[in-house]
């Protein structure tokens, strides 16, 4: 199919708002200024700057796969095929001709069906369009291997025997921190001991409503997992209007990242993190009809979240970025941000006030897990090599139109602060995924396995390959299925 030609400024396409300017009457949430000067031509140097970026991507995760397999004779690294949780198999499955399938739908159609689509249509496309991607590339690796199977290994959330340890539910929480430490008796499986109580309590959830094993739980993360890709788009829309949103769709459907989203309980957690973040793009627009509500659910959401992953403490990054992106709009938008604030900690209170009465105290959990990381694995994996290859592991789990895009996301967010703001919105939330993402790697507390890890960081990459020239995103989108689809059946990964 080719594609549609260029048509000029307002035929069928949204106005794009001026950095700093205040809200349109009218226009609810596309709005929230007056229309920006069209864009300068792109210039050819961009664009070879955006292949360099991604080649230098290319070339980081080479590196590190060649030196992985030099320096891992004795097994250092933990992992078979570095920098990948993975084994060398080449295969591939049921899901095969429906992964090809979507990939090819969604380069040929995913660009123009965003543009044209209806808002209120184009976000459950978009996740309909998620999941089939998501469950395809399970799916390349059977049905038990690939879906059903992927939750109960032993390390899992959905092992019958660890949420049999949840009958007596106040007793477990209450004594959680107990069984943390490797010493400890009746010591927690490993991710069941790397998070607080909240990711075993929602598979103990599913299972007391008759939706227990590795299918259900496998149904959920994927259901779930897809939705953080609407959740991108209703907060970039909220942030900074419709044209940028819309051309992000495509790019949050068919990434890689969607190989680790099936099946693994990170992606559940990355769309927890995702919606609470699109809440607070709503209260602080005041895009939401009822603003303090959305605020209050965001809190919620944003302190559940933590509950999930300690790790999510570093949201504290892309929340400062959404409220910087509605405090640039003005006075009004300072004082929407200063209203939000006190409802968003209000709705925060129940959950840690119920856990904390529960007998949990985060800090303490997190500050086990800290001793619990350097008992096994995390302390014998070599720093200087996974301060590397964990970027090498972002770099593939985003793709390469996401990394070329997070190129044009820190020159936006950096050098051209009075763009556009849709342009800036997808920069600012670009950037602050990518801040969580370096200071995640330089804590010493992610080595290996950030593939799977950081889904709730890597998704707010996605979005900047929307600043990529509107010519280029078949190529770019068809470069993005590419890699999912040459890891998928090339290798056999652990998620």
């Amino acid at each position: 199919m080719t594609a549609s030609p260029p048509r000029p400024p307002g035929a069928g396409t949204k106005t794009e708002p001026a950095a700093g300017a205040g809200p349109v009457p009218g226009t609810g949430s596309e709005a929230a200024a007056a229309a920006a000067p069209p864009p300068p031509p792109e210039r050819p140097a961009g664009r070879r700057w955006d292949l360099v970026a991604a080649g230098c991507a290319a070339l980081l995760v080479t590196v590190t796969a060649v030196v992985g397999r030099a320096i891992n004779d004795d097994g250092i690294l933990h992992v078979r095929w570095p920098p990948l949780i993975a084994t060398w198999e080449p295969h591939y499955g049921p899901g095969t001709p429906a992964a090809f399938a979507v990939a090819a739908a969604v380069v040929a159609y995913g660009p123009p069906l965003a543009d044209r689509l209806p808002w209120r249509r184009l976000l459950p496309a978009a996740w309909v369009a998620g999941m089939a991607w998501i469950w395809s590339l399970a799916l390349v690796d059977g049905w038990r291997d690939g879906t059903a199977g992927r939750l109960v290994k032993k390390n899992e959330y959905a092992v019958p025997e660890t949420v049999d340890r949840f009958d007596d539910l106040g007793h477990a929480v209450r004594t959680f921190t107990d069984h943390i430490l490797m010493q400890a008796p009746d010591n927690w499986p490993a991710h069941i001991a790397g998070h607080p109580p909240g990711a075993i309590l929602t598979f103990v959830g599913l299972d007391r409503v008759g939706l227990g094993g590795g299918a259900w739980g496998a149904v959920f993360c994927i259901t779930l997992g897809a939705s953080a890709a609407v959740a991108a788009l209703v907060a970039l829309r909220a942030l900074g209007g419709e044209e940028r949103a819309r051309r992000a769709a495509p790019f949050l459907v068919l990434a890689p990242w969607a190989i680790w989203a099936g099946v693994s309980a990170d992606a559940y957690f990355a769309a927890v993190a995702a919606w609470g973040l699109a809440l607070l793009a709503l209260a602080v627009t005041r895009t939401a009809r009822r603003p303090a509500v959305a605020a209050a659910g965001a809190g919620l959401v944003l302190v559940w979240a933590l509950y999930l992953s300690y790790g999510l403490a570093l949201l504290v990054l892309p929340v400062a970025a959404v409220l910087w992106c509605a405090a640039r709009r003005g006075r009004a938008g300072r004082s929407a941000v200063l209203r939000a604030v006190p409802w968003a900690v209000l709705g925060a209170l129940p959950v840690v006030v119920a856990f904390t009465a529960a007998g949990f105290w985060w800090y303490e959990g997190y500050d086990l897990l800290h001793t619990r990381y350097y008992q096994g694995w995390g302390g014998e994996r070599p720093y200087a090599y996974w301060i590397w290859g964990n970027l090498a592991l972002a770099a593939v789990s985003a793709g390469p139109a996401a990394v070329a895009g997070v190129r044009r996301a820190l020159r936006t967010a950096w050098s051209e602060r009075r763009r556009a703001v849709s342009t800036y919105a997808v920069a600012a939330m670009a950037v602050a995924g990518l801040a969580c993402i370096v200071a995640a790697d330089l804590s010493g507390l992610s080595k290996a396995e950030t593939e799977r890890i950081w889904l709730p960081f890597t998704l707010w990459l996605l979005p900047a390959a929307a600043l990529l020239p509107d010519r280029d995103h078949r190529a770019w989108l068809t470069a993005q299925a590419t890699v999912a689809l040459a890891v998928n059946h090339l290798l056999h990964t652990s998620w």
